[in-house]
């Protein structure tokens, strides 16, 4: 889900930084004086936050895929598992016989 989030705000970076670049007052139409070194800033962040999103997403996969494969072969492996040893009774000792 966070590799998904990643690149979703890569996506949005990217246009943000497009279309900020050609017309810095559509991106940011709610400031007087935009400029493209605020449209830089921004994107750059953006970049960043995607970048640590997909890292998270790719360690968090693979700690799953880790736990998975561990518990996959706990069931499978039957040396990891308790084998039951059957009870041999204990044997008298034998008297001589005269």
């Amino acid at each position: 889900m966070l590799i998904t989030a990643a690149f979703h705000t890569g996506i949005w970076a990217l246009l943000f930084f497009i279309v900020g670049m050609i017309k810095p007052k559509w991106p940011l139409f709610f400031l007087k004086k935009p400029d493209r070194f605020l449209i830089l800033i921004i994107s750059t962040v953006l970049f960043m936050i995607s970048a640590t999103l997909y890292g998270e997403g790719n360690r968090q996969r693979a700690l799953e895929e880790k736990a998975s494969k561990e518990t996959v072969s706990k069931i499978l492996d039957p040396s990891s598992a308790p084998v039951p040893v059957p009870e041999v009774p204990a044997s008298k000792p034998s008297s001589p016989k005269i």
